[in-house]
């Protein structure tokens, strides 16, 4: 199976690119893969997706798009369990990855991990097969154990894991400043080895929509202000705090908050717990009339949800970089977010939005006031949003980037042969 096009594998053990988004495990990394692969095809890569097999009814290889093939490999049960569990399949996993390309008889050029156990995989690949590789962190063990402390279920051998990683990769993929800064602090990752390429956002799923249309479209009816939170339902993404912060408004039946995400489709808090504690912290602050649950949507219908709101909201306590900010600014909708992570990079504070400190539900309640009492503000907010994620976090922006990185891994030392080779998979993309 030879070809011209340079070939990569990808991989990423817990997060499909085929996903239906907003549960526990799926959220912006599913994104990510899906996306950059997208792009890269369209550049000219030939690109193989390694995931873990959950879902026997599911062809262990799809012919995804062109140029885009997922494949299911076979780590430990065939069956979806959580992220933290499939730490002890990684070494399955590598097997099963090298009994693919045994079988296939394919030669990858080069391998780009997403996440640590990906990474650990990336790196055992390079020891056998002498493949290099690039890999996006997504999530630093060491942050998030500051973070979450005693409550984060990952095996302890994570940190040792990323520190090893570090060590073996070829290159570092950081999302924002706050990411790079983390890496040299925490895991002592060479400057050289790290470059900052963040993520990005679809033109073609998401885009500005007349907020009357948007409301219309999903049955809103309500002249109160619409703030909106959307993603993965988990507690450190601080949707409580959104909802604290409602009971700190001076007007507090002015606001309706919209909770979209979730397990299923429904907000079912036995099947999604953490709704569950979200609905009993509005009920007891007096709250629960002005919050609205909608449960996990389609990543056709949420440009409609993000257009529909005058403010989206994500407060997380903290974000390695945070996709959603970026998808609602592209719709025109002004974020306020938490001043951590890639929001403080992505959120310019008073041009596109505001950035409060994490788990103070105070200071959100006065940002909050603060732009829904100024409707000119508010809407060229709006404005400097969509010409800001537009500049430049697209996903043709970020493959573009990460293209450049693959052709330096490529073509070593050659100046010369990365331009000349930039330029063939641009003239072929055109």
């Amino acid at each position: 199976m030879k070809s011209n096009q340079p070939r990569i594998a990808f991989i990423s053990e817990h997060a499909s690119p085929l996903a239906t988004l907003g549960g526990v495990d799926t959220g912006g990394q599913n994104v990510y893969v899906a996306q950059v692969v997208q792009f890269l095809a369209k550049i000219g890569y030939l690109v193989d997706v390694f995931t873990r097999w959950e879902d026997a009814a599911m062809p262990q290889v799809i012919n995804w798009l062109p140029g885009v093939r997922v494949v299911h490999v076979k780590a430990g049960p065939v069956s979806i369990i959580s992220k933290e569990e499939i730490l002890e399949f990684m070494p399955e996993f590598t097997q099963s990855i090298l009994n693919f390309i045994r079988a296939e008889g394919i030669s990858y050029d080069l391998s780009h991990a997403n996440f640590f156990m990906s990474g650990l995989v990336a790196a055992n690949l390079k020891k056998i097969l002498g493949l290099p590789f690039a890999i996006t962190f997504h999530a630093l063990g060491h942050v998030r154990r500051i973070h979450q402390g005693d409550s984060d279920k990952f095996p302890a051998e994570r940190l040792q894991i990323e520190e090893d990683v570090v060590k073996q990769a070829d290159y570092i993929i950081a999302e924002c400043p706050q990411d790079r800064d983390d890496l040299i602090n925490y895991y002592k990752a060479p400057s050289y080895k790290i470059v900052i390429i963040p993520c990005g956002f679809s033109s073609k799923e998401f885009y500005p929509i007349e907020k009357a249309e948007a409301r219309k479209l999903l049955n809103i009816e309500t002249d109160k202000h619409i703030i909106l939170q959307l993603g993965r339902m988990v507690p450190r993404k601080g949707v409580d705090n959104v909802i604290r912060s409602l009971s700190k408004l001076k007007d507090k039946q002015s606001v309706l908050l919209l909770v979209v995400g979730g397990d299923c489709d429904e907000p079912d808090p036995v099947l999604c717990p953490e709704i569950g504690r979200l609905q009993k912290i509005a009920a007891e602050l007096g709250v629960e009339a002005s919050v609205q649950f909608t449960g996990r949507k389609s990543r056709e219908e949420l440009k409609f949800y993000y257009a529909a709101a005058d403010i989206f909201i994500s407060t997380p306590w903290y974000e390695p970089f945070g996709i959603t900010p970026l998808e609602a600014m592209a719709c025109g909708t002004p974020v306020i977010g938490s001043n951590v992570g890639g929001i403080k990079y992505t959120v310019v504070d008073g041009e596109t939005g505001g950035l409060v400190e994490p788990e103070d539900p105070q200071a959100l309640a006065e940002k909050i006031e603060e732009l829904i009492s100024e409707p000119t503000l508010l809407k060229q907010m709006g404005l400097n949003a969509i010409k800001r994620v537009n500049n430049y976090f697209t996903w043709a922006h970020v493959a573009d980037k990460i293209s450049t990185l693959y052709i330096k891994m490529l073509n070593t030392g050659s100046k010369v042969a990365l331009d000349a080779q930039l330029h063939k998979l641009k003239k072929k993309a055109a």
